[in-house]
């Protein structure tokens, strides 16, 4: 399914987060948390692609807490190189502590600094029991002066009352939502004064998560538990119910500029129907009359991605994932990808400047996904990078190694896998060109390095930290434009183990080594300080800044005592230089939360003369993205700091254009720098879309690249010109079914969707024959875009017929389409006993009888490989005595039913009809079960010193109720024939005498004595397999069956019989239910097994 990409935010503007003190001094047992944050604007995206991005953190899962991670080497808490240290005396920043008292045994917390001069801080912390899987402790803490010294407001909020989550409102940092514990009540509490007093208001469903309006303050959409979507329009005070059914993460605000009513909601819902659509509606008119379909057809579950201009589906047909893209909220457009690409994932990682950038998975990729990137529209993808390597986050969702450059637009950063080689590179047009990053020239310590490309090279970590709470591997702000700070290696590939820290002031072009360790690396002041502190376990008291880009360090202490530190928040305003250090003194200890102000480090406010241009640029070249850019940055070793007030000038003016800044869709660059059309790529194909006296611009494979801002030059040139739409035959017509699907049900819509590779759309006619009599004609293909609707009102399977002409030509496409109506029972028809080697006639009867097409899969005894008809009836030759079992299975479109019955199969066997005392009609139910207990009621009141497996007693269903006796052979006496007849004549002469002497009897129920008689027709002769009988014997035996026709219709007319089946259901609306005929009457005596009805039914 589509997978969008993580939305980004910064720590420093209300966002909070979820802290594990001390994961690596916990009590062993208790397992760690992942470190995600909640963000005010967002819910969970559990399945979110992940791409690293400058300028801010990365927004994970709500709610899913941890604690701080630490990787790489362990050692002294205060020892590890820096370059240059500058000072051997003891150095101080200005810090306070404050002791969350009473908290030592809660194990999380999410705090939130509202920023934008607010001195506010809230602090909720939890104790979540990881056996229970819930909360059972919380309790809120507030400050209002910068994190100095904090107030507990646990009896504000309700003694009792355990605290889950807080949110805030990101068009209004004074509104804070807090909810309870689900597991103890539901409710929230709301504040308007940035939580110094709340109100509660009790909730009749579990919120799940909360997406708040981007513009309007008050708007707000809860997704609960039970997958349902409310809504809020006063901040969370009272609930309106808007939908049943949403996929989770799968609901989105409108898009101010782009959909018309503000207080629209685009979401993905399952629909009665039980499919998957994209459905949009107000909050307050989401009814089913009010809601509106965008997209005419079912999408695949979890596929529904609206960000910026785009929205993005999936649908899956024939095994194949489609991707469709509506630019600025126009219809739909399927997604062009190269032809081969045929993708298994798809990630969109972002929207930016109207173009995509998508990860795709392809058919034979497993760990790593291609790069590619759209036109404007998001119709045409081109190839950007091969091979980015990929791995699973602790949720289980995708990351993609890819890093955008924060303040610099078109730089990205990706580690590619090469002969299962993972190295780092970089672009500067936006994926148009590659290349590996140059290594230092020195180290640390000012020792050459010998690095010589493309054999060795810098290759970077590119993860940002799942706990905000640490800086990450790779940072980059859009404040401080140029700078990167990232965990790597010098080498052939990336490593895990050999990492040390490096530093780029001039956009990725060149690097400094500043560390030998990992360090987590924060941007102060604009960028123009780094504070910089150590990955370890063992608690520390010192930090390092530097104001010359890396090039020297001085350590300056922040604590008196020595603290285990679980992490770090630097301020969300940047003019309040604060930053707060969260930790604790020894294992058992409360939290101490260490407020740093950095404000004593800069001696002065910056002047003109503390300020030097930077010429961004690529290798020496001055253009990158068509434009050459001069920014304004404080100068390296600068002591002074920046303010509110600094605005970083950009000079920019466009280049002229050169090669680098042209791609297009279908073309692929060789090594002599020329774009030619793929194999599988016809350029004509695309001036399908305009007719004949029309002009269309045809591309000559160069397509300047979304957001360039270059001009003249090759512009000229590459531009896409201009040329008459020639007239075309059509060519390549498909006809498909909307969900790839060649079944469909009766009654029901089938759509269909007429494809052509080749024509002109606008004066094409197009003829559609649905095959049931009836047809529909189109002028041109613009009134099937969206399919073509048709109900069939009987089963079968119909040829579907395409028909597309225009003056220079025709095409035909044909579909042969099964419209089936659902089966929902089957009856295997079967004879009680059956003689060997003879040919046994078995019939499955399916309800409803005008079902369609049906297929038949017929087991017999320990077959692994059935017999496979389209007729509901088989004859079968049994070879082995004993019980055998018949099983069928009836299959229409995906139902598939099941029936099975056994048969005794004997050389030769003797029979008799039975009847009952008229009592017994009045206690029978005619369901199958009953017969079977009660036939063998009957065979036990009949086997007196009789060997059990010589008598069948077989109840036949409707009424009045009758049975048929069965006598056997004994077992294993087929080898003397003669003397078991004898044998066999003798048990009969007994049963026979009993039943004539009304000897057999039994009790159904306290008072009600039935008797079993024999019925007074003439008995069959003795079956087996020997041929030939005697005239006399048939004549006898059709006696019986018209004697047995008179007895059956007498007795329909007193009671109308059942054969314990489901009644016969009528699919077709031209087969209305009605009385059945005489004709019907022999069928249902047919169905009843009788064996006297057996030639009859057999012509």
């Amino acid at each position: 399914a589509f997978r969008p990409a993580t939305p980004f935010f910064s720590p420093g503007h209300g966002s909070y987060f979820s802290l594990d003190p001390a994961r690596l001094h916990r009590p062993p047992g208790r397992p760690p948390r992942l470190a995600l944050g909640r963000s005010s604007d967002s819910r969970p995206r559990r399945r979110a692609a992940r791409i690293r991005r400058g300028g801010g953190e990365e927004r994970g899962e709500e709610g899913a807490e941890a604690g701080a991670r630490r990787r790489g080497p362990r050692g002294p808490p205060e020892e590890g190189r820096a370059a240059r240290l500058r000072g051997a005396e003891e150095l101080r920043l200005g810090s306070t502590t404050f002791a969350l008292t009473g908290d030592a045994a809660h194990n999380q917390a999410m705090v939130h600094w509202s920023g934008h001069n607010s001195s506010v801080i809230l602090i909720l912390t939890k104790l979540y029991d990881f056996n229970l899987g819930s909360v059972t402790e919380s309790s809120l803490w507030r400050s209002t002066d910068y994190g100095t010294t904090y107030e507990k407001l646990n009896d504000k909020v309700g003694l009792k009352t355990v605290l889950s989550y807080l949110y805030v409102s990101p068009t209004n940092k004074r509104k804070i939502m807090l909810l309870s514990d689900p597991e103890i009540e539901s409710s929230i509490l709301i504040s308007s004064d940035e939580g110094a007093t709340y109100q509660k208001y009790r909730l009749n469903f579990y919120i799940q998560s909360l997406l708040f309006h981007p513009k309007q303050e008050e708007w707000i959409l809860a997704y609960s538990l039970d997958q349902k979507l409310y809504s809020s329009m006063d901040f969370g005070r009272k609930w309106q119910l808007m939908h049943e059914r949403v996929t989770p993460n799968r609901f989105y605000w409108s898009v101010t500029g782009l959909d018309k009513e503000p207080d629209l909601v685009h979401m993905e819902a399952r629909t009665a129907d039980g499919h998957t659509h994209y459905l949009t509606c107000r909050i307050q008119e989401c009814s089913e009359t009010k809601r509106s379909g965008p997209f005419s057809r079912s999408i695949d579950v979890s596929s529904l991605v609206v960000q910026d201009e785009y929205i993005f589906i999936q649908v899956t047909a024939g095994g194949r994932a489609n991707y469709y893209v509506s630019y600025r909220r126009e219809p739909f457009a399927q997604i062009k990808l190269p032809k081969y690409s045929l993708p298994k994932d798809m990630h969109i990682i972002s929207t930016d400047e109207n173009q995509v950038f998508a990860a795709v998975q392809e058919w034979n990729q497993n760990d790593t996904y291609n790069l590619y990137i759209s036109d404007t529209r998001g119709v045409y993808f081109t190839l950007a990078l091969e091979n980015v390597k990929s791995s699973r986050g602790l949720e289980g969702n995708i990351i993609i190694d890819l890093y955008e450059v924060a303040g610099i637009k078109g730089i990205f950063l990706a580690n590619r896998k090469i002969d299962d080689q993972i190295k780092t590179f970089i672009t500067y047009n936006k994926g148009r060109d590659w290349r590996l990053l140059q290594a230092p020239d020195t180290d640390v310590r000012g020792d050459p390095i010998v690095c010589q490309l493309p054999f060795c090279s810098l290759h970077l970590h590119l993860q940002l930290s799942e706990n905000p709470y640490t800086s990450g591997s790779i940072s980059s702000k859009e404040t401080a434009p140029g700078l990167l700070v990232a965990t790597g290696n010098i080498g052939s590939e990336l490593s895990y183990t050999d990492v040390g820290v490096f530093i780029s002031a001039d956009g990725g072009n060149s690097w400094r080594q500043i560390f030998e360790e990992e360090y987590n690396v924060w941007f102060l002041d604009w960028g123009g300080a780094l504070v910089a502190m150590k990955h370890t376990s063992v608690p520390i008291r010192h930090m390092w800044v530097s104001f010359d880009e890396g090039r020297s360090w001085s350590r300056y202490s922040f604590t008196s005592t020595p603290l285990f530190v679980d992490g770090s928040l630097v301020d969300p305003g940047i003019e309040t230089q604060i930053m707060t250090v969260f930790g604790h003194f020894s294992l058992r200890s409360e939290w101490q939360l260490v407020k740093v102000d950095y404000k004593s480090v800069f001696s002065r406010r910056c002047n003109k003369d503390d300020y030097q241009t930077w010429h961004l640029h690529n290798q020496g070249e001055p253009c990158v993205m068509g434009e050459r850019k001069i920014y304004k940055k404080r100068k390296p070793g600068a002591q002074c700091s920046l303010g509110r007030d600094y605005s970083k000038t950009v000079v920019s003016e466009p280049c002229v254009c050169g090669q680098g800044d042209f791609d297009d869709y279908g073309y692929e660059r060789h090594s002599n720098n020329q774009c030619v059309p793929a194999f599988w790529f016809s350029p004509s194909s695309l001036s399908k879309d305009c007719s004949i006296g029309q002009s269309y611009l045809n591309s000559t494979g160069y397509r300047r690249i979304v957001s360039n801002n270059c001009t003249d030059g090759l512009r000229e040139k590459y531009m896409a010109k201009m040329e008459k739409c020639p007239g075309k035959a059509p060519r390549g017509l498909h006809i498909l079914t909307t969900d790839g699907k060649l079944v469909t049900e009766q009654g029901h819509n089938a759509t269909f969707v007429i494809l052509m590779e080749e024509g002109d759309l606008q004066r094409t006619n197009i003829q559609l024959d649905f095959g049931d009599g009836i047809a529909v004609s189109y002028a041109n293909f613009s009134p099937v875009e969206d399919g073509i609707r048709h109900v069939y009102k009987s089963a079968g399977i119909f040829q579907v017929t395409a028909y597309a002409e225009n003056s220079l030509g025709s095409d035909t496409a044909v579909l042969f389409l099964h419209v089936v109506c659902p089966v929902e029972h089957v009856h295997l028809s079967v004879p009680f006993v059956a003689i060997r080697n003879k040919d046994v006639n078995i019939t499955a009867v399916v309800w409803p009888s005008q079902a369609g097409t049906l297929t038949y899969f017929w087991w017999f005894g320990n077959s692994t490989k059935p017999l496979i008809t389209l007729e509901s009836s088989i004859s079968y030759i049994f070879a082995v005595e004993g019980m055998n079992t018949v099983t069928v299975q009836v299959a229409a479109g995906s139902t598939l039913i099941q029936d099975t019955k056994e048969i005794a199969v004997h050389e030769y066997f003797q029979s008799q009809l039975l009847s009952f005392s008229p009592n017994l009609d009045y206690h029978n139910p005619d369901i199958p079960e009953w017969r079977q207990d009660i036939g063998k009621v009957i065979k036990r009141a009949l086997v007196t010193g009789i060997p059990d497996e010589q008598i069948l007693v077989a109840v036949f269903p409707g009424l009045p109720t009758s049975a048929e006796l069965f006598i056997l052979p004994h077992k294993n006496t087929t080898e003397r024939r003669k003397s078991s007849e004898a044998d066999l004549e003798q048990v009969v002469e007994i049963v026979f005498n009993a039943l004539n002497q009304n000897l057999v009897q039994f009790e159904l129920k306290p008072g009600v004595e039935v008797i079993v008689y024999v019925t007074q027709l003439t008995l069959a002769p003795l079956v087996d397999s020997s041929t030939g009988h005697s005239s006399s014997a048939m004549l006898m035996l059709l006696s019986v069956v018209f004697v047995g026709l008179a007895v059956f219709l007498v007795y329909k007319f007193k009671r109308r019989p059942s054969t314990g089946l489901p009644p016969q259901t009528q699919c077709s609306e031209s087969s209305p239910r009605a009385q059945k005929s005489s004709c019907d009457l022999l069928q249902q005596m047919c169905l009843s097994h009788r064996p006297e009805m057996g030639t009859l039914c057999a012509h």
